[in-house]
């Protein structure tokens, strides 16, 4: 059941540092930094709203499982933010390299990331490819310079969760 009371905590490592996105392709994991995300109530239901760019593979994984866990990380997990948000799973293999212990979810195939105090298990209802056409081109210019634009997964939250963290 969704936890009002870890908003808190999630929007402050959202804005530092970020929190770890898990999804999952042909059994294998794959961690990735997030910096940008929402959480809030669609269609009478918890969602968890995250910006993928097509370009990555973790967008490859969610369009494979329908689902993604939101992990927000704990103390000294710097390193692997830093890592999961420069390099590329569709190259390397985080997981392994970084020796990160995952947990199966409750609810969702991805797993998420022991050592994480808050987890998020969602599922993908509804998925909006952002439409360039309709941004300022001062965002565009901006952001989206490459034109590497984003995919915005509607995530129902399915599970949520505290874990006590050693």
């Amino acid at each position: 059941m969704f936890k009002w009371e870890y908003l808190n905590l999630t929007y402050r490592k959202l804005e530092d540092g970020g929190l770890l996105l898990v999804s999952k392709r042909r059994g294998r994991s794959n961690a990735m930094t997030i910096g940008w995300g929402f959480i809030g109530i669609l269609w009478g239901r918890p969602y968890f709203i995250v910006a993928v760019r097509k370009s990555r593979y973790t967008h490859r994984c969610i369009e494979a499982t329908k689902d993604f866990t939101v992990n927000v990380p704990g103390k000294e997990m710097e390193d692997i933010l830093q890592y999961c948000g420069t390099v590329s799973g569709r190259d390397h293999d985080k997981i392994k390299e970084l020796e990160i212990r995952l947990n199966m979810s409750r609810e969702v195939e991805s797993p998420s990331i022991s050592g994480c105090p808050i987890v998020y298990e969602c599922k993908v209802n509804y998925k909006m490819d952002l439409n360039p056409r309709t941004l300022p081109k001062k965002i565009i210019s901006e952001i989206y310079p490459d034109e590497s634009f984003h995919t915005f997964y509607f995530g129902e939250i399915v599970a949520c969760y505290k874990r006590r963290v050693r």
